[in-house]
């Protein structure tokens, strides 16, 4: 089975990119080997548990770069940047593991991982299940599927193999019927993107549209073009339970400010 070709031109790009690396590290990587470092990796963190603690919990994402904004940040280091954001509150950590357009890596997402105690979401465009295992190897404790993507029975395929190996999927939607979709495949986590996969342009309403439609029983995370204290705070009262957040911090000279300025550090209790 394979992903689908409804979306824009540069994501496009991106999945024919990523098609012909995974189909070429298949051929030096098999899944048995997968499976036996599967074995070997470290125990997982709970991912779903550190996004629906009482309070604001943010997703703190660490991207070099992005198709829409070029270079984010450089010199990029991902153990400082995870150390840093973890001091200053973050409840988990996004780490973009897409080579070519997104400048990110696996041992990037390790390296992260290992300096800090917080989960760590693998962050790429996911298609195959030799990819979910690969994540797992890597100690991922999570991994992100994009509905838009993916058809109904490769989207219900990652997500029970996600669960088979004790990671539960972000399953992102940009879309009401997206949403549909996800739900119908059973999703527990949910991210309402922000951001049109076309245009690439972002539209916090987005979250406040779609936000009825998640179930109670969800995990609900809105991402893209949060900026402010207020943001989460709206967004929390609409009945989000976390954010996702990445280029704001990572243009930041201080990341770790510009994080606990978002969390609202040294103002009263919400």
């Amino acid at each position: 089975m394979s992903a689908q070709l409804n979306t824009g031109s540069v994501l496009d790009r991106i999945l024919d990119a990523r098609r012909a690396a995974v189909d070429h590290r298949k051929r030096v990587l098999p899944e048995a080997a997968l499976r036996y470092g599967v074995k070997a990796a470290t125990p997982l963190r709970d991912f779903s548990g550190a996004l629906c603690r009482d309070g604001l919990n943010v997703l703190a994402e660490l991207k070099p770069r992005s198709p829409s904004r070029g270079v984010l940040r450089d010199p990029f280091d991902p153990v400082l940047l995870g150390r840093t954001l973890e001091a200053s509150g973050a409840a988990a950590l996004s780490v973009l593991t897409e080579p070519e357009f997104f400048h990110g890596s696996l041992k990037n997402m390790r390296d992260a991982r290992k300096e800090t105690a917080l989960p760590v979401l693998r962050k790429d465009f996911i298609f195959d299940p030799w990819q979910v295992w690969e994540a797992r190897a890597n100690d991922a404790d999570s991994f992100l599927l994009i509905v838009a993507v993916l058809d109904d029975a490769l989207l219900r395929e990652l997500i029970v193999l996600g669960r088979e190996l004790g990671m539960e999927p972000f399953v992102e939607v940009h879309t009401g019927a997206e949403l549909d979709r996800a739900l119908t495949a059973e999703a527990r986590i949910v991210g309402v993107n922000n951001r049109d996969l076309k245009s690439l342009s972002v539209r916090v309403d987005t979250s406040f549209e779609l936000i009825a439609e998640v179930p109670d029983n969800c995990i609900a995370v809105s991402e893209s073009g949060l900026r402010t204290h207020d943001d989460l705070l709206r967004l929390r009262g609409a009945g989000f339970d976390a954010f996702l957040i990445g280029e704001h911090l990572m243009l930041a000279p201080d990341p770790a400010a510009a994080l606990a300025a978002i969390l609202g550090a040294g103002r009263a209790s919400e």
